[in-house]
């Protein structure tokens, strides 16, 4: 019976030996990155000790580093009450990666919180907590776009599948520097990224010469230490789109979007487009063709590495949100990740005509199939519908300044009609501050549908007089 039971300790000892080995062997897996050949040991000793707050950390951070964010969350959410400083900072980010920016927020701060009271550096964290933060605000005002279509492609290749009208420009890739070319439709002059004196990727300009290009010039009023690539200019010649890493940025690749200033010869700063454009994922390539008024940006959220996703949406003419605090939560979520594109298609007509049309620019002859891209009044005799069919090249160029004009007006008639319903909801004091603002909004919609009236007039004019 004694030797039984000096058997039964020797085994047990054996046994306490093999697991710590076991768990060491996991621990250092883990520190090494090897998140999935760790997993499964993590996963067994948590059998065994389910409440265990350390065993519950690191099978959760495994979780979330092959791929599994949503499964995550309950381990983390144990050893975080636990007050294991690491599974604040992964409970973060796994709450983070679903869209639930604001416990996000919550769990991050609270793994700086830990580093700053045990005295450790906390500048890098700060950097991926200003992320979250600026999630938080994003989230609070996702556009109201519609999706027609979304389709995976090879990264590498992913041009190909853009398909824009001729009027719209061209797009080409840039081998040897890994970035993309924009060359207007009369083919002038050129916006392309390449990597700049500092090895980032930055933007430079080229001007058509007689039988050349002009050398790149770099956009200087655009130069910044991060990432810039995939520019795409409007016709208004105006417009630009762009891509951008850096700290205004909330995933890798974001999309921007600036104007030129004639006058200073600059461009203005960039605004972010915000969700659902952008996301913690690299987004990038904004295109919109107006001729057939459907738009193309890529994304390689949750896709694998040498894949990426085409969305193609309708523009809109003014920018329009999802109400925050009455939209259903998890709706907002669909709508901002755009998962499924479902949830965007509120109007079921309208995605079946831009369907129709993607469908045609897509085929081998699109051009015979471009619709109309608007209808200007020449004369009693004459009704312009494309570009194409102005015959003085100053009428042309008039009519696209028309068109900024009267996308600029019907911006400011919605600020304008926000603000008399804020006006008319409000007391006294709040009344008075309104008021300048709405005075100011008025002088420029009349100043603007004047200088809309005229440049009409003048369009006329230049092509009924043109020979």
């Amino acid at each position: 019976m004694r030797r039984l039971y000096i058997l039964c300790l020797f085994a047990l000892g054996m046994a306490n030996s093999i697991s710590s080995q076991t768990l060491e062997q996991a621990k250092q897996q883990f520190l090494k990155g090897e998140f999935s050949a760790a997993k499964p040991v993590f996963s067994n000793l948590l059998k065994k000790s389910p409440s265990n707050s350390n065993y519950n950390f690191w099978y959760g951070a495994c979780e979330y580093e092959t791929g599994n964010a949503e499964n995550a969350i309950p381990y983390l959410q144990k050893g975080a009450k636990a007050k294991v400083t690491n599974a604040y900072k992964y409970l973060g980010l796994a709450y983070f990666d679903l869209y639930n920016f604001g416990e996000a927020e919550t769990s991050y701060g609270q793994y700086i919180a830990a580093l700053t009271k045990a005295k450790q550096p906390v500048e890098e964290e700060e950097k991926v907590f200003e992320k979250i933060k600026k999630a938080s605000r994003m989230i609070k005002g996702v556009e109201k776009v519609t999706v027609i279509d979304s389709f995976v492609v090879d990264k590498n290749r992913f041009l190909d599948s853009y398909h824009l009208s001729k009027p719209s420009g061209k797009l080409s890739m840039i081998s040897d520097t890994y970035g993309t070319s924009y060359e207007t439709e009369n083919g002038n002059n050129i916006l392309l990224s390449q990597k700049g004196p500092a090895g980032n990727m930055q933007l430079y300009t080229q001007i058509k010469l007689i039988n050349d290009w002009s050398k790149p010039e770099p956009v200087t009023s655009l130069q910044s230490d991060a990432d810039i690539n995939y520019p795409f200019l409007m016709t208004d010649g105006i417009t630009l789109y762009y891509s951008a890493t850096g700290p205004e940025s909330l995933g890798g690749y974001d999309m921007f979007v600036t104007r030129y200033d004639t006058e200073d010869r600059r461009y203005l700063k960039p605004d972010n487009l915000g969700m659902p454009f952008n996301s913690q994922f690299n987004d990038y390539m904004f295109a919109i063709d107006e001729l057939n008024n459907l738009g193309w940006f890529a994304s390689d959220r949750y896709q694998p590495n040498d894949k990426v996703c085409i969305y193609v949406f309708i523009p809109n003419e003014t920018k329009e949100v999802y109400d925050y605090e009455s939209t259903d939560p998890k709706l907002l979520h669909q709508a901002a990740l755009l998962s499924p594109i479902k949830v965007t298609q509120a109007d079921k007509k309208r995605v079946e005509e831009a369907k129709r049309v993607l469908v045609k620019v897509m085929s081998d002859n699109p051009e015979k199939h471009i619709k109309r891209d608007f209808e200007f009044v020449i004369d009693d005799k004459r009704t312009y519908y494309s570009l194409k069919d102005f015959k003085s090249k100053e009428a042309s160029k008039l009519y696209l300044e028309l068109s900024q004009k009267e996308k600029d007006f019907k911006s400011l008639c919605t600020q304008l009609d926000n603000k008399r319903d804020e006006y008319a909801a409000a007391v006294n004091d709040k009344k008075s501050s309104l008021a300048p603002s709405i005075l100011d909004l008025e002088k420029r919609t009349e100043q603007l549908q004047k200088e809309i009236n005229q440049l009409i007039i003048n369009i006329r004019n230049k092509e009924i007089t043109w020979k």
